[in-house]
């Protein structure tokens, strides 16, 4: 072989490669998220899983701060300048850019028969025909503890409301610990880990809050005063000055082991593992007696959905049909933990707490939270009123029945129910 055929030859090799590079990075999607916390995550373990399987394809993951998200990526959007892939907040927000023409119907994308309805309920159209994102994770209600305490004073899992509340008497009585960590100053705490927390054993989730959206069933019917009737039952349990603790404040009385029980949201899990000194366990919402069918707030809380006007359609389908299977979901729900996926096929959590939440599936019928789908799209909005609402019940400066009276005129003076 001629040295000049040699070097013609190694040249043509270099070409291809470099038009191999070239192919490679050809498409290249961007993803806009909210969530600037887990941005290693998907450097780490995400986008690599991905491009691995999908060498044509390379992923940037791009956030913005959580409270600038919205505004940013709707200038973004009008501007023609935002990524491939959206990352969807659940329910109206999403709705709001579908109906604008920002985000593409996925209806039919492939993998989307690994999700309920429940779990798509989220990101689909009020007829139920559209769906427009990929739902990735949910967050559970319920209520963490100190294993510590509980074994220090012999107190049991409580599983009936009678058991529960035995268990905060005994605290109380004790007085090593404040019973229960929980605030009314920034109000949505009272609402999302009261209220909400508590609220579908007694609505019998689904059932009560899709009769609510029907207009069957009133904010002032029994079932739904009924929780009030319960967080107006915690207000001594709470501990001194709780009128006037922030959401930061109960996290930290708690993980500071000196409160033992902690109404919870399972996004806490990663936070109070990095922070107590002490064993936790988890438990559901008690049930008034044993036996009784129990009900979890499962939230859809994080979705993501294709940019109508990505020009790279093609490409960013192919990624969230991976973001769809079973792969990403055991990726992504062990990688945060407390991010629960709802994808069909089970996720086996390898933190002990986080497989505690998610196997009370397993037992309870799931639901999402009741203000959510439809009833907060007017003024006064219903999931803000219910906020201060359900501090107000806490705080004792309303009872129950005034509370849910209020939050029903509210609704009643914009919403009226589909017939």
């Amino acid at each position: 072989m001629t040295k000049r055929l040699l070097t013609a030859l190694l040249g043509g090799v270099s070409l291809l490669g470099t038009a191999g590079i070239a192919l490679a990075a050809d498409a290249t999607l961007t993803i806009e998220s909210w969530r600037n916390d887990d941005l290693s995550i998907w450097q780490e373990k995400l986008i690599p899983a991905f491009e691995a399987k999908n060498p044509g394809i390379k992923i940037t993951f791009s956030p913005s701060a959580p409270t600038e998200y919205d505004a940013a990526l709707g200038a973004k959007l009008q501007a023609g300048s935002a990524g491939d892939l959206i990352t969807c907040r659940p329910f109206d927000k999403s709705l709001e850019l579908y109906n604008k023409g920002n985000l593409a119907d996925l209806t039919t994308l492939s993998g989307m028969e690994n999700f309920s309805d429940t779990a798509k309920a989220a990101w689909t159209t009020d007829d139920g025909k559209a769906t427009f994102c990929v739902p990735m994770a949910s967050v559970l209600h319920g209520f963490i503890y100190n294993k510590d305490a509980f074994d220090q004073l012999g107190i049991k899992v409580p599983e009936t409301r009678d058991e529960f509340f035995a268990a905060l008497d005994k605290i109380k009585a004790d007085g090593t610990y404040i019973p229960m960590a929980m605030g009314t100053k920034d109000l949505w705490e009272a609402a999302t880990m009261g209220y909400q927390n508590i609220g579908p054993n007694y609505w019998k989730g689904e059932e009560g809050r899709v009769a609510l959206i029907k207009g069957e069933q009133k904010l002032t019917d029994p079932d739904w005063v009924a929780p009030f009737e319960e967080l107006a039952k915690w207000k001594p349990y709470l501990g001194d000055g709780f009128e006037a603790q922030t959401y930061p404040d109960s996290q930290n009385l708690f993980t500071l082991g000196r409160a033992a029980i902690y109404p919870a949201g399972s996004w806490e899990i990663s936070v109070f593992n990095a922070q107590a000194q002490f064993k936790m366990g988890a438990f559901p919402p008690p049930v008034e007696k044993a036996g009784d069918t129990c009900y979890i707030s499962d939230h859809n809380d994080i979705g993501i959905g294709l940019n109508a006007a990505s020009k790279n359609a093609d490409a960013a389908k192919t990624f969230l049909t991976w973001v769809a299977s079973p792969e990403f979901a055991e990726i992504y729900a062990n990688a945060l933990p407390g991010f629960f996926s709802l994808n069909s096929k089970p996720v086996e959590m390898k933190d002990p707490l986080a497989q505690e939440f998610v196997s009370w599936r397993g037992k309870c019928k799931s639901t999402i939270r009741s203000t959510y789908q439809i009833l907060s799209r007017g003024t006064p909005n219903l999931e803000n009123e219910t906020w201060v609402e359900s501090a107000n019940v806490i705080n004792g400066t309303e009872t129950p029945q005034q509370a849910a009276e209020k939050l029903q005129k509210g609704l009643d003076s914009w919403y009226k129910p589909a017939k």
